[in-house]
């Protein structure tokens, strides 16, 4: 591989270690890297999902993220909390400001909550090194913040990742370049790269390729005929290129469309399910009326309880785009009564809106009056930026079956 004509920039990536639970460490006075603690999403339940364990913890007893709060062990050394979604989102805007202060925004590209790429060109003759600028950033962190870190350097947000998550973890800082790849990343299962899941390596592994170095020196044609465009693009990670921007506004995006779904806490009948599915129709038309964006295809997706398994997911087109409540939730109404098996139990509804159009483009309809009904959505968003989302809600919103009031106190399905 000739790396002579390919981009060389000086990527960092940067990972809190353990974020959630570092931060209940540290409002409560503990020092994260000692204390033995674990985030779980409702002490209520049992089998509530773990969603951070603290590095003490994760060594001496081998809790995952994944595991279960009934699998920690019965140490009373252990301290159990309940995840605060909002305290982490908080903290991670203070994060993305201190790195601020050492680039611009637009060399700062948020990942995830506790993840972040940042690329610091040109910026040798004040800090020094791409090393001593990850040292300054760390070191900031934990002084300011109490947080430790693990951080990546790469001429590319893909080898500043890989070699994050291979190597940082362990040592804290890690580099790798492009003459590094084959000594650094070759003997790596590819199981452990990033950007490769359970059935891709089941994929890559029948056709003899364990390790990265194997993926490399495959067949480009066999791959790209084999995967298609994936095929190529884990051919060239492979080789350690990754030509994705490094500096621009991260932030802006095209919006394809707008969902909303939950998991819900109990079965539903089919009479109940009505009022869930006005709720998420409801969210669906807010973010896209706050979007300026209407849409002609309504997607509803229906998961039955785990006795009975299965469900289905089905979508329908509409003449004239759509930000309407009541027409996305009437059509919703149609899919459901026509693929509904009529028995089941229902757990999952998720309700999805595509096909967009910028909102003042959409035609006038000769037989309605659409204008007044789009500006009830409007004034009904408006009163709910002012006053909260629950200022202003549909009744079947208040009944037993409603799922937006339970929502509200939530972020990312989690207590706020």
């Amino acid at each position: 591989m000739d790396y002579t004509a390919l981009p060389r920039n000086d990527v960092l990536c940067i990972d809190m270690r353990s974020f959630y639970a570092s931060v209940e460490c540290v409002k409560r006075g503990f020092d994260p890297m000692t204390t033995m603690l674990a985030v779980v999403g409702d002490k209520n339940r049992s089998g509530s999902i773990i969603l951070a364990a603290s590095p003490t913890l994760k060594n001496k007893h081998g809790v995952k993220n994944v595991s279960r709060y009934f699998d920690l062990p019965d140490d009373p050394l252990i301290h159990v909390v309940e995840a605060k979604m909002g305290d982490y989102l908080k903290v991670s805007v203070e994060i993305t400001k201190l790195i601020n202060q050492f680039v611009p925004k637009e060399a700062i590209h948020q990942y995830s909550v506790d993840e972040v790429w940042v690329t610091v060109n040109g910026l040798g003759k004040i800090y020094g090194s791409s090393w001593n600028i990850a040292k300054l950033i760390k070191n900031e962190l934990l002084e300011t913040m109490g947080l430790t870190c693990s951080i990546g350097i790469g001429d590319n947000k893909f080898l500043a990742k890989v070699v994050m998550d291979l190597y940082a973890k362990k040592d804290g800082i890690a580099e790798c370049r492009y003459e590094d790849v084959k000594a650094k990343l070759w003997p790596t299962p590819i199981e452990d790269i990033w950007g490769i899941g359970k059935r891709m390596m089941r994929n890559l592994n029948r056709m003899g390729i364990v390790n990265l170095g194997q993926l490399a020196n495959y067949s480009l044609e066999r791959l790209k005929k084999r995967f298609g465009v994936m095929g190529e693009q884990l051919y060239w990670h492979a080789w350690g290129v990754d030509l994705s921007p490094v500096i621009g506004n991260f932030e802006k995006q095209s919006q394809k469309g707008f969902g909303h779904g939950i998991t819900l806490l109990r079965d539903y009948d089919d009479e109940e399910v009505f009022a869930c599915m006005l709720d998420l129709a409801e969210e669906v038309c807010r973010r896209a009326r706050t979007a300026g964006q209407a849409g002609r295809t309504i997607h509803l997706g229906i998961g039955y309880s785990q006795e009975t398994g299965g469900g289905f997911s089905r979508s329908r087109s509409v003449d004239l785009p759509t930000n309407i409540t009541m027409d996305i939730y009437n059509i919703c109404i149609q899919l459901f009564q026509e693929f509904y098996d009529g028995k089941s139990k229902i757990r999952r509804v998720f309700v999805t809106l595509d096909h967009l159009y910028d909102d003042e483009e959409t035609q006038l309809d000769l037989f309605e009056d659409r204008t007044k009904r789009k500006d009830i959505g409007y004034v009904m968003d408006a009163v709910r930026a002012r006053y909260g989302p629950t200022a202003l809600l549909r009744a079947t919103s208040f009944t037993n079956s409603g799922v937006t009031l339970e929502r509200s106190k939530k972020i990312g399905g989690h207590k706020a």
